[in-house]
């Protein structure tokens, strides 16, 4: 059996107060004394607990995109993935949607880390740092509205499954990124 980090413990922690209390009005104290360890400990791992937020969405996305192979785990596995964490966590994220705002938004922190996970992936393919300014802006279309779609999904009135929802990203997917993010189709 695997044990919990530090860092594993806080966030389980703060996970915990989310389902009851608004993100904005949790504090770091309520946050360590919630799984018995001391604000420096905490300080020791993040700057704040909006830094912890964004860690936490960031260690989904690597997880979920180094799983990415284009032969077993596609990129559609890949959509399927992040719309089964947005609904299985859906109160955590709701949370965070309504309640961060300027730099600490959620929203931008999804959107700017939604944006980079995305290039890091045509890069791979592309095989250098360069990306034409078109494909950048396709790039950027893309994660925006996958955005978008997610927060009007998770806070509207949508009742679609996490299976609908991943295959409208799917279908809605720039068809000049194709051969990036679905390479082997293209050969």
């Amino acid at each position: 059996m695997k044990r919990k980090t530090t860092k594993e413990l806080l966030v389980e922690s703060f996970l915990e107060l989310v389902q009851t209390k608004r993100i904005d009005k949790i504090t770091i104290t309520e946050i360590t004394n919630n799984c018995g360890m001391s604000q420096p400990t905490f300080y020791n791992h993040f700057k704040d607990k909006y830094d912890m937020i964004v860690w936490i969405y960031t260690n989904h996305v690597r997880e979920i995109m180094c799983r990415i192979d284009n032969k077993t785990f596609l990129w559609k596995d890949c959509l399927l993935g992040t719309a089964l964490y947005y609904s299985e966590n859906s109160e955590f994220i709701k949370n965070a949607l309504k309640h961060t705002s300027g730099q600490d938004s959620f929203v931008e922190n999804v959107r700017r880390i939604n944006t980079a996970a995305l290039k890091a992936e045509v890069q791979k393919h592309l095989m250098t740092e360069y990306i034409p300014d078109e494909t950048m802006g396709m790039i950027k279309f893309y994660a925006y509205g996958l955005v978008q779609f997610m927060l009007e999904w998770l806070l509207g009135d949508m009742n679609f499954s996490p299976e609908q929802v991943a295959e409208i990203w799917d279908k809605s997917l720039p068809e000049p990124l194709k051969q990036y993010l679905y390479p082997t189709e293209n050969n």
